[in-house]
């Protein structure tokens, strides 16, 4: 199924048994913030972005911080950032793998931007994934859609649902090639908020077991809501903890939920109460630098499954 119909979506997901070993990924990969800067072309549809002066060393520090912190819950590989891909310290929206049928996958999505697009032609890092893990390449650079991967789709990979936030940054035709490229068994669409231009920054599915959303992030709140029904543990934002990117979390491992460190301050009591009742403990760490260009801590981690 893929569908706007949120509703319809709702119910066929409340009746799917979620796999727990399936919800997180086996290792996770960066890419280092080499050259940092704010990239004034993605600025153009990313409200979320501090155009002025950046720090790259201290941007440097904060990412390698990250590394080690995750490093505790997942293998954790870093691939080299270059000065002429500034925003390939976000390689989530670029690369992606699942396992469909046994089979690892690795997808390159459908950039909007010059520079992601030259971010998407890595001969590096389709090496890793083809060469050394054996994964095969589903390229949907070409295709006709734009798709900015789990950047645009969040995926809850314990049911093998997705649901997609349509903008500049991933329409229709997108949307269904990222549900045939993940080996999903349906996807929701639904237009994202004006000046939002990713769902992992309204929204994210935490090891199958919790949502976090900020039902203003949506055009139709009604669909924030119809999402709601198919978890126990939901976590709403208000506007302004979506701002701090409260939004942008994950869970690499059953345990623990990760936040960058300004997310995790906007978090009140009621809501890290939610977090503990589903399971998971809050990690954080400073990540204000590299949020100046428009994403956080999720947006820094890509999966491998």
């Amino acid at each position: 199924m893929i569908t706007r119909d949120a509703s319809a979506f709702a119910e066929l997901a409340r009746c799917i048994q979620p796999d727990i070993d399936a919800a997180c990924p086996r290792a996770v990969f960066l890419v280092a913030p080499d050259g940092f800067r704010v990239d004034e072309e993605s600025a153009s549809d990313n409200a979320y972005m501090a155009l002025g002066e950046a720090d790259p060393g201290r941007a440097l520090a904060q990412h390698r911080a990250l590394h080690a912190a995750v490093s505790a819950d997942r293998p954790a590989i870093v691939f080299p950032g270059s000065t002429a891909t500034p925003d390939a310290v976000f390689p989530n929206n670029v690369f992606a793998t699942a396992r469909v049928a046994g089979q690892g996958r690795v997808v390159i999505g459908h950039m909007r931007h010059a520079g992601r697009r030259r971010e998407a032609g890595r001969a590096d890092i389709r090496e890793f994934f083809t060469g050394v893990l054996g994964h095969a390449l589903v390229d949907l650079s070409t295709q006709p859609g734009i798709c900015e991967l789990t950047g645009s789709l969040v995926i809850d990979r314990a049911r093998g649902i997705g649901f997609c936030g349509l903008s500049e940054r991933c329409d229709e035709t997108g949307a269904r090639a990222m549900m045939e490229a993940f080996g999903l068994r349906g996807v929701l669409m639904f237009d994202l908020a004006s000046g939002e231009y990713h769902a992992n920054v309204v929204m994210s599915v935490l090891a199958g077991r919790a949502l976090v959303l900020a039902p203003q992030g949506f055009a139709d709140r009604s669909v924030a809501a119809a999402i709601g029904t198919i978890y126990r543990d939901v976590v709403s934002l208000e506007p302004e903890a979506k701002a701090a990117f409260a939004g942008n979390c994950i869970a690499v491992d059953e345990r623990r939920a990760w936040f960058s460190t300004r997310a995790a301050q906007s978090l009140n009591a009621a809501q890290r109460a939610q977090l503990a009742r589903a399971g998971f403990e809050i990690g954080s760490v400073d990540l204000d630098e590299i949020e100046k260009a428009g994403g956080s801590l999720r947006c820094c981690i890509g999966e491998i499954y």
